[in-house]
């Protein structure tokens, strides 16, 4: 049992030094798009933090989904911000399954360099929506009579840009149209849906997907339409911009390419031999064409090509 647990040890040490090796790789290649979409994620949240100076509470506006939904309350708000770390969560971990696993189908810098391009895409546009027309927050510390609904004038350029951290982000106002939380949940389903190898964690994905857009409305953290809009949003966005991105590499059809086989001659040099293809041939790589040999000749795409059958004419 100790010797098949070290075995097994040795080979996910291996496995992960392979793999670390790789990911470096990609990663010295595409480290400026990934360090742009983080450094948007804080200019995202330095625009939230913005628009909560402007924020004026007012009575909460006619919503169908609050009429439909029972509101959770106060002390069962966390109910949706659960749910949604356990997506976050699930989703990150599964980004980095090929360190572990030994089928994998995707490289997790590439696929980060992608989720960070909807999401900033995606964050643009909430960005312009919320600061065209301030909404009075439905949540509880937004409404009138709550401190935090209104921010004084800061005081200096740097209470600005440190966004109080995170208390900033959780209690923020104003920041409505179209819910956050909707967009990095509907990247997520959709790049698994995309890149992912089990029915049955799809299915999951969508239903959580659904059910995190009934507990936002019902914990009256969003109205129903910051939900609807992110909903056709997001779709959009990622379907347009997933056209115009190279196609990510599918790693179990690489695994299965045929590699050239290599021997040795008489003086021990390395030759390389050619590969054999897929239909039993063996030569030029690049010719894939089916050959076939009736009566001395060599039938080849339709075409005919006579081959003497001895020498010197016989």
């Amino acid at each position: 049992m100790s010797f098949y647990i070290g075995r097994e040890t040795s080979k996910l040490w291996k496995r992960i030094c392979a793999e670390t090796t790789t990911e470096i790789n990609l990663l010295a290649e595409n480290w400026k798009y990934l360090l742009a979409g983080l450094v948007f994620q804080y200019i995202h949240g330095l625009a939230a933090r913005g628009v909560h100076y402007l924020h004026k509470p007012a009575p909460t506006l006619q919503d169908v989904g609050f009429f439909l939904l029972p509101e959770l309350g106060q002390d069962k708000a966390y109910i949706s911000e659960t749910l949604f770390s356990l997506i976050f969560l699930s989703f990150v971990l599964w980004t980095f399954h090929p360190f572990i696993f030994k089928s994998r189908k995707i490289y997790t810098v590439v696929i980060w360099c992608r989720v960070l391009a909807f999401l900033v895409a995606s964050q643009v546009l909430r960005i312009i929506t919320f600061y065209s027309t301030q909404l009075p927050g439905p949540n509880y510390h937004c409404r009138e009579g709550s401190n935090l609904a209104t921010l004084p004038h800061p005081d200096s350029v740097f209470e600005v840009l440190f966004i109080n951290f995170p208390h900033g982000v959780v209690y923020g106002c104003g920041d409505l149209i179209f819910s956050s939380h909707m967009i990095f949940t509907l990247v997520f389903v959709l790049t698994y849906q995309k890149y992912g190898t089990r029915r049955s964690i799809k299915q999951l994905g969508w239903l959580l997907a659904v059910v995190q857009s009934l507990l936002i409305v019902a914990s009256r953290k969003h109205y129903t339409v910051d939900v609807v809009v992110a909903w056709y949003t997001v779709n959009l966005v990622v379907f347009f911009i997933d056209k115009k991105l190279p196609e990510l590499p599918d790693r179990s059809i690489a695994a299965a390419t045929l590699l050239p086989l290599s021997i040795k001659d008489k003086d021990g040099r390395t030759k390389e031999e050619n590969p054999k293809l897929l239909n039993g041939n063996s030569g030029d790589p690049v010719d894939w064409r089916q050959r076939t040999q009736v009566n001395g000749k060599i039938m080849e795409d339709g075409n005919t090509l006579h081959v003497d059958s001895a020498m010197n004419g016989a």
